[in-house]
């Protein structure tokens, strides 16, 4: 164990993201309430911030200086980090228990040897370490934390989400919890088992979302969570503020309450409820899920898009021939600015030496060049890479066929539908699509550019993920999700912007989209759907508001 405080880097390779006070004010005020009796664990105390908040609402309350170190508790793996909390709680004539131990190691108060009782309140700011980092033992023991309370995390979980459940399981029946976490609650496929567990667990949850990211050292956005009584609830109660500061005024009424999905994101909850009910009409009445009109399916998985994707001037210095290679839309997405990726924008790419070629030999070819160019790719030790590893031979990538169109996954604005008219196939720096057999040709044109609608992007928004610097991502279910105008109602509206279609095009590939989307919004929402403008607008509003909240992580 080491002697010193660790630095900032340390802190968040552990996880450690000490918080502001008015968060942790609030929080301790609205887990404690007026009992001044309340016992009160912070599970990771770090820094002791909220302790320090606790015992001081305590003191308010008129409990003294010897009952707040009996009722208010605090554990931290990290022992410098323990002594830094007990020295912030002198400095302000207060005291707390403190425990030096790993978290996930304490038994609940409900196990033979427990060391804490049942708490009336549980707050704090559990630590955040992705799965990357949250490995081996650490999280076997969080997993099997979690799993005794009944939440069974995938291998993806990052170590708030084991922390949550495992802090409720001291608390009293009708005790309150008051958490920070990560805004991924909402989003992310690994906390499903945790939005599940909420619903159930809790007879009332409210959130705060917060407009403005409120830790200095993170790029992710928080939601405070206050939950109290067990037994389960219909409908949650939900806060929006612009920062941290805004806290002390919330009163009662401010928040509106809704039902969240029993299963599946809760992005939307960011939504105003005319915005959430709108979109969900329209989507339910006019659209369909993309993947109901085809498989939408990663491109080629190489182990080295380095390596494997190469353009004419490799070919030529290895002298490869055409049997060994197959033509590619070039890694990456920036190059994609149409709704077309035309055989005239492959070859002006080759001309700009792009990596339009994949190399796909026989397994059986032994050319000289090819020979050479595999001996180059042992040498940057490219067969180490684990895709490379489990196949054989590792220099013979499983190309995909080609799709009838592209999806861009990643995105800071939106994803978008590409036709494939060049007739290329892909890496996996974007999803395909293969339209299925009973889609009309003309689906392939009228896709990518009605797609640029708001419903489209809205459900972009709900459906996906957003990560830190404010990129938006879809994996192939989620982009399956996505919603789309159903066939009907496709083929009006193209009938009605294909006169358009070459201004469209000039205007989206000049970078112009808010152009293209206002126009297929007029065309698709008020002539076709019908909705007037305000109904039109609000939609429009709900995605620009995820979609700028998202870019605000930069």
């Amino acid at each position: 164990m080491t002697d010193r405080l660790d630095s900032r880097s340390e802190r968040k390779e552990r996880g450690a993201f000490f918080t502001p006070a008015t968060i942790a004010n609030f929080l301790a005020r609205g887990a404690i309430g007026d009992n001044n009796r309340a016992t009160v664990l912070d599970p990771t105390c770090g820094d002791g911030a909220f302790l320090l908040s606790a015992a001081s609402h305590l003191r308010q309350l008129g409990a003294s200086r010897t009952q707040i170190r009996k009722q208010v508790y605090g554990v931290d793996i990290h022992s410098p980090t323990l002594d830094q909390a007990a020295s912030t709680l002198a400095e302000h004539t207060l005291n707390a228990t403190l425990h030096q131990s790993d978290f996930f190691e304490m038994r609940s108060p409900d196990q033979l040897g427990a060391p804490l009782p049942l708490m009336d309140a549980v707050i704090g700011n559990p630590p955040f370490v992705r799965y990357q980092l949250h490995t081996g033992r650490a999280r076997k023991v969080a997993a099997a934390a979690a799993l005794r309370q009944g939440v069974r995390l995938s291998g993806l979980a990052s170590s708030w989400a084991a922390t949550l459940v495992h802090a409720a399981s001291f608390l009293k029946p009708e005790g309150r919890l008051g958490m920070v976490l990560p805004a991924e609650l909402l989003q992310v496929h690994y906390a499903e088992p945790i939005r599940r567990w909420l619903r159930t667990r809790f007879a009332a949850v409210h959130l705060v979302f917060f407009e403005r990211l409120q830790f200095e050292d993170a790029t992710e956005n928080v939601v405070l969570l206050l939950a109290r009584g067990s037994g389960g609830c219909d409908a949650f109660s939900l806060y929006f503020v612009q920062d941290a500061a805004d806290l002390a005024e919330l009163q009662l009424f401010d928040e509106f309450a809704v039902t969240p999905a029993s299963e599946g994101k809760w992005t939307d909850l960011l939504l105003s409820i005319q915005q959430r009910q709108r979109f969900r009409k329209v989507e339910d009445e006019h659209f369909t899920a993309l993947g109901e009109l085809g498989r939408v399916s990663l491109g080629t998985v190489t182990g080295s898009n380095a390596f494997f994707a190469i353009p004419d001037h490799v070919v030529a210095q290895y002298d490869l021939k055409p049997e060994h290679l197959t033509a590619i839309c070039p890694p990456g997405s920036r190059h994609m600015r149409g709704s077309r990726f035309t055989r005239s924008d492959w070859n002006a790419l080759r001309r700009d030496e792009a990596s339009v070629w994949l190399l796909t030999p026989n397994p059986s070819d032994r050319s000289a060049g090819l020979r050479r160019y595999i001996r180059h790719g042992e040498s940057e030790k490219v067969h180490e890479a684990y895709k490379c590893q489990v196949r054989d031979p590792w220099w013979v990538p499983p190309a995909v066929s080609s799709p009838d169109l592209f999806f861009t996954y990643m995105s800071h604005r939106f994803p978008r539908l590409v036709a494939n008219t060049a007739g290329a196939s892909f890496v996996n720096s974007m999803h395909g699509v293969w339209l299925s057999s009973s889609a009309p040709a003309w689906v392939r044109s009228a896709l990518p550019l009605v797609s640029i609608n708001s419903v489209t992007m809205l459900g972009a928004e709900v459906y996906g993920r957003s990560y830190g610097g404010g990129v938006l991502k879809l994996e192939p279910r989620e982009a399956a999700r996505l919603p789309v105008p159903s066939l009907d109602v496709l083929h009006d509206v193209w009938d009605r912007l294909r006169p358009d279609r070459a201004h469209l095009e000039r205007e989206l590939r000049a970078g112009r989209w808010t152009t293209v989307l206002a126009q297929v919004d007029r065309v698709l929402l008020r002539d076709a759907l019908g909705l007037s403008h305000a109904e039109a607008e609000t939609i429009h509003e709900g995605a620009r508001y995820l979609r700028e909240r998202r870019l605000n992580r930069r």
